[in-house]
């Protein structure tokens, strides 16, 4: 499996992600890991329905990361995965599922959330998870689209640069 994009974006699929994140890396399957999504049937079609045909989804929960890792499916696909948020892609990588970058998209405001970016605001335990990614070897960086300059993550005073 070739992964040109693992990226975390709360939103997960929308237009950034379609009509810019999909070009530029040339992917041709999108995979969404999420507990809640892949739980809820109606989420997951709406996700299914906005994804032009011309592209593969496939929605699954952390539990079924072993089986995705052996889908001989993605053996030849340039596939960009997507994480709601930088714990599922922590939870994702300690299942196995290994990628060695993370671009950070959107992260919205929430409550005891300080603001990183005009895009990315973070509580504690989004900070310990990319702090956790990044001693593993993730080059974590913050774009929203691919015109964007990319901001460099800095674990050792929690910020981008």
């Amino acid at each position: 499996m070739s992964i040109v994009l693992a990226r975390v974006d709360n939103r997960l699929i929308h237009g950034q992600v379609l009509e810019s994140w999909i070009p530029y890396v040339l992917a041709n399957y999108i995979i969404v890991i999420d507990d809640i999504v892949a739980n809820d049937t109606f989420r997951s079609q709406l996700m299914m329905a906005v994804v032009p045909s011309t592209l593969k989804l496939q929605i699954c929960s952390h539990a079924q990361i072993a089986e995705l890792c052996n889908n001989p499916e993605l053996d030849k696909a340039n596939v960009m995965v997507l994480f709601a948020n930088p714990c599922s892609a922590l939870q994702a990588y300690l299942k196995g599922f290994v990628f060695k970058a993370l671009n950070l998209g959107n992260m919205h405001v929430g409550e005891h959330k300080c603001c990183i970016s005009k895009t990315l605001y973070m509580d504690t335990d989004d900070l310990q998870a990319l702090e956790q990614l990044a001693r593993r070897g993730v080059d974590i960086s913050a774009q929203c689209i691919p015109t964007d300059r990319v901001l460099h993550w800095d674990c050792n005073c929690c910020s981008l640069r």
